[in-house]
């Protein structure tokens, strides 16, 4: 097979770059030209003349809080700032709605001076708000069952008129949580809501009217059902256009985190909430029979059922997060940096935002979301814009758990005013992808379509909890167009799918300065092509991808005894990682019975049943892993204090990760279950290690292993 001719002077720029060294030159690779006259690599070409030079050693990579600072605001002690909505008021103060059913004002959040922020209490008595906004002098608090206004009508700075705006039913289900309110121009607001959660069942449930919907109430308090298909639609807002957006959470049908437009008569893909289609009101008449559940992409099943609506950017599971939170649009006209107008989306379990930019192409939202900011403190929740530009950003983590070790915080992300080197945004071209950058690239590197690396990939839609990557592909770079102030690199890519989430790696790109870009990858989904010229590129030789041929994933199936799931792995997962010694799942042949038995379950809040047990060195050990959650989970024994490097190991295997069930190549690793669905179980056997010691167990899934753990005690 012919492979691709790479010069030796591009192997060494590469390297050269790597390290920091910047080289300027001609071009390493001989060249087309498109009509305009720009350069157009492609890698079956001649190399051109060696560098003619070196330029000076890039200093220490650069990290995020080199332009985006964290700032905590200290909080009393006696004061648990769980923060369920956040919003700026006029005067530049915050109000905040807590999970404990409180409302506090935090004045000078700023911290200007030496003077510090303070806190009062201006209403309290609520059930678990969860969002709160101001208009004409009034704070608007969503809590489980109601919109309430809250109003201070004599000034003394607490509220003393609690008036019900509009109320809806519930079943008592824990899962129930309400979102909002957002004030549409009308003056109507967008409220959404939480379906249930069946444990007998695995499942969420609709067990109320409108429970899974967006419903719309108008300040006289009639209310309208608006869209139905949530399933947890924590964040919500408006995008710079004025068109509404919700995130979602990954779970039964929801393979994984995604950011969606929600219209009037959307149906936006979780069947459960069509229970109440035939109420009067309903802009829907399908019901949950209706919806296909057959594992094919959504957008895929989307195109036969016309109902079903796709949504605008998929963020991939464990990688971007894994319970997609608050989003906030960017309207600072440049004060927080150079993302005007995209939006920034915050991840509850890890702890972290995350970066998007949206067009509209042929009618409809797409686009792509970037990683953006790590290390916040708790659980990110909620997003608001300060006076001076800054981000405030409310947190929470107790019964739900984060990566963010506190159980609240509340925190703000300050820019530096230093320019970060990323792709701004990546735009969809009639032939592939257009990247945009915040500052020149190398020219010669950024023409080379080796610098790129693009993978397609989707999720399964069906009423299983999540999904694991499907249908992975590598999707060959036939040339690249570097604009010539070097703040553009088009690039022309063979195999893209239609509502796939493509992976654009930018691994070995650097600016004309030397300096390595802040994140280098981006996850566009591909709704629709836009129209357009194509770029006339001769077909570049391919590599031989050995990588791409063993890309697609098959589920394990399933037996049910007495009501109880049991995983069986699949033929996929049988590999050296998730074989051998390592999980065994049949009793081994001379062991009578074992000496030791441990159910393990597990409860909420990323915790396991039982937090620590006992066996001798060298016994037989069954552990029964049940998982009662109503998420996914792992059981897995590591060697003594490597649970947080398997967990990081296991985030590493990003889009083979689930497929993988988040068990790592690594000697670390002792014993371990597959990945579970909610409501199933599985037993495995193992020999207990020899020498006696602490041995700590762990649900290695992203998110959860910095808190899931518990201990198994070998003693002599």
């Amino acid at each position: 097979m012919n492979k691709p001719f790479f010069p030796i002077q591009s192997l060494l720029k590469t390297a050269l770059l790597t390290a920091g060294i910047t080289c300027t030159s001609g071009l390493l690779f001989g060249q087309i030209q498109s009509k305009d006259g720009l350069p157009v690599s492609s890698s079956s070409k001649q190399p051109a003349p060696q560098p003619k030079g070196l330029a000076k050693v890039q200093a220490d990579p650069e990290k995020e809080d080199d332009f985006y600072k964290l700032i905590s605001l200290p909080v009393p002690e006696d004061i648990i700032l769980e923060v369920g909505g956040m919003v700026t008021l006029p005067d530049g103060n915050l109000a905040i709605c807590t999970r404990r059913g409180e409302v506090w004002m935090v004045s000078n959040p700023y911290i200007a001076g030496s003077a510090q922020p303070t806190y009062k209490r201006f209403a309290y008595g609520l059930h678990e708000p969860l969002g709160l906004t101001y208009r004409d002098g009034a704070i608007y608090v969503t809590q489980r069952s109601e919109i309430t206004r809250l109003r201070d009508t004599d000034g003394d700075g607490k509220a003393d008129s609690y008036d019900k705006v509009y109320s809806w039913p519930l079943s008592g289900n824990y899962h129930e949580y309400s979102y909002g309110p957002t004030f549409l121009p009308n003056g109507n607001m967008l409220i959404t809501l939480n379906v249930g959660w069946s444990n007998s069942l695995g499942h969420g449930v609709s067990l109320a009217p409108w429970r899974g919907w967006t419903i719309e109430v108008d300040p006289q308090g009639k209310m309208t059902p608006f869209a139905a298909g949530m399933r947890s639609p924590a964040g919500y807002g408006m995008n710079a256009a004025g068109d509404y957006f919700y995130t979602e959470n990954q779970g039964d049908w929801v393979g994984s985190g995604r950011i969606s437009q929600v219209e009037k008569g959307d149906f936006l893909g979780n069947a459960e909430s069509l229970r109440w289609t035939d109420l009067p009101g309903s802009p829907l008449k399908i019901k949950p029979q209706d919806v296909p559940n057959t594992g094919e992409p959504l957008y895929d099943v989307a195109k036969n059922f016309k109902a079903l609506k796709a949504p605008a950017v998929w963020l991939p599971h464990g990688i971007l997060g894994i319970s997609t939170s608050g989003l906030l649009t960017d309207n600072t006209n440049g004060k927080f940096g150079p993302f005007d107008n995209q939006l920034f989306v915050g991840d509850q379990g890890q702890s972290i935002l995350s970066r998007v930019d949206l067009e509209k192409v042929k009618g409809a939202y797409q686009g792509v979301v970037f990683p953006f900011r790590e290390g916040f403190s708790s659980g990110v929740l909620r997003l608001v814009w300060g006076h001076d530009a800054s981000m405030f950003v409310g947190m929470t983590s107790r019964g739900w758990s984060s990566t963010g070790k506190e159980l609240f915080s509340l925190q703000r992300v300050v820019w530096t005013g230093k320019m970060p080197f990323e792709m701004r945004t990546i735009h969809a071209m009639p032939d592939g992808f257009e990247i945009e950058f915040t500052e020149p690239v190398d020219q010669d590197l950024a023409a080379n379509p080796e610098t790129y690396k693009v993978t397609g990939f989707s999720y399964k839609y069906h009423s299983t909890y999540g999904s694991p990557v499907i249908n992975r592909a590598n999707c060959p770079i036939k040339g690249v167009v570097v604009s010539k102030d070097g703040l553009k690199a088009r690039l022309v890519v063979d195999s893209l799918r239609l509502g796939y989430i493509h992976e654009i790696k930018t691994d070995g790109l650097r600016s004309d300065k030397g300096r390595a870009l802040l994140h280098a990858v981006g996850y566009y989904t591909l709704n629709n092509l836009p129209d357009g010229e194509k770029l006339n590129i001769a077909q570049a030789a391919p590599k031989h991808d050995h990588s791409a041929m063993a890309m697609n994933t098959s589920k394990p199936a399933a037996t049910t005894t007495k009501g109880k799931t049991t995983a069986k792995p699949a033929a996929a997962s049988r590999t050296a990682v998730n074989a051998g010694p390592k999980r065994v799942t049949e009793m081994p042949a001379g062991w009578g019975e074992p000496d030791f038995t441990i159910n393990m379950g597990t409860k909420p809040g990323l915790k396991f049943s039982v937090e620590q047990f006992q066996v001798k060195a060298g016994s037989k050990v069954r552990v029964v892993f049940n998982n009662e959650d109503d998420m996914l989970h792992n059981f897995v024994v590591v060697q003594p204090g490597s649970a947080i490097q398997v967990g990081e190991l296991a985030m590493k295997l990003g889009l083979e990760g689930q497929e993988r069930n988040y068990i790592p190549t690594t000697d670390k690793v002792l014993h371990h279950t597959n990945l579970l669905q909610p409501n199933t179980s599985e037993s495995i056997y193992f020999v207990a290690p020899d020498k006696p010691g602490d041995y700590t167990y762990e649900c290695s899934v992203p998110g959860h292993f910095y808190v899931m753990q518990g201990t198994m005690k070998v003693t002599k």
